[in-house]
């Protein structure tokens, strides 16, 4: 019996969606249209205002607006505080 497999590179591997009171600035700019400036922004927002309590409250951070949310809605969650 002959068994094939495919080893795909590590970054082909979901890993699930990332969560945004566990994850750091740079995991946070692999989202898409979250750069540097916008990943700081979240963790300075996270470590001022506590844990976010739903994915919606990234709204509340300056910079992310609908739009941005909308496009990586089915990558974040909100799992339970650190």
């Amino acid at each position: 019996m002959d068994i094939q497999a495919v080893i795909l590179p590590l970054t082909f591997v979901e890993a699930g969606p990332l969560d945004l009171n566990q994850a750091s600035a740079a995991e946070l700019e692999k989202l898409p249209g979250i750069g540097p400036v916008l990943a700081r922004r979240i963790v300075e927002w996270r470590e001022t205002h506590g844990p976010f309590r739903s994915v919606q409250d990234l709204l509340k951070v300056p910079g992310i607006g609908p739009k941005t949310l909308e496009k990586i809605l089915d990558r974040i969650t909100v799992g339970s505080p650190p």
